[in-house]
């Protein structure tokens, strides 16, 4: 089994998401994003997209962006070697708890024949909103799904199971101490009340 790594893009970082695109889109024709796109997120928004490394080879990345309150998950992407294995449920954990305490929504989109991305989304409480014609060009259409932060909550306990979350610590029990029992200030008389 590989031993996995995964961390924030950073500027160093150009390279391997540019060979991640061609390996993984290229190949089977599709378009692979703009350098100048790539040159962004690694120089300026590394706090919220990853780079998935097995025994230190580029395998995947996810690719998001924050917005005030809303995350958008523009990009989740594995090479097929790696396609099915614990890459991707890493990306994942990473990615969820940098927005978790951040946001209220998150969007993904995603091609209609993408089935496993779709139900991907769907597993993590994200609803099919609509489709988006001409998102990347005038032919390219895209399902919009979204988790808002009620999805979030009933998914939490879930979330955590699976590791993508740490478990929010749980509330100290708090000691009640009954008045009967506490002394009396000192210099003052105890009254007691008659019925």
């Amino acid at each position: 089994m590989p031993d996995y790594t995964v961390k924030n893009l950073e500027p160093a970082d150009f390279d391997d998401l540019m060979y991640l695109e061609e390996e993984v889109f290229g190949a089977e024709g599709e378009t692979t994003l703009g350098p100048y796109y790539v040159r962004l997120c690694c120089d300026f928004f590394g706090r919220h997209c990853f780079l998935a490394l097995a025994d230190g080879r580029p395998v995947g990345y996810l690719l998001s962006f924050v917005r005030e309150r809303e995350a958008y998950c523009t990009t989740l992407a594995v090479v097929p070697e790696f396609q099915g294995t614990r890459c991707v449920h890493l990306l994942l954990r990473a990615f969820v708890s940098a927005i978790a305490d951040e946001v209220d929504s998150c969007w993904f989109t995603v091609k209609e024949d993408n089935k496993a991305a779709r139900a991907l989304h769907a597993s993590l409480g994200a609803t099919e909103m609509g489709v988006r014609r001409g998102f990347y060009g005038p032919e390219d259409e895209r399902i919009v799904s979204k988790i808002d932060a009620a999805a979030f909550d009933k998914l939490r306990a879930r979330y955590e199971r699976l590791g993508l979350i740490k478990p929010k610590p749980k509330a100290k029990p708090v000691s009640v101490i009954s008045p009967a029992i506490l002394p009396a200030p000192s210099g003052l008389g105890v009254v007691e009340a008659s019925a």
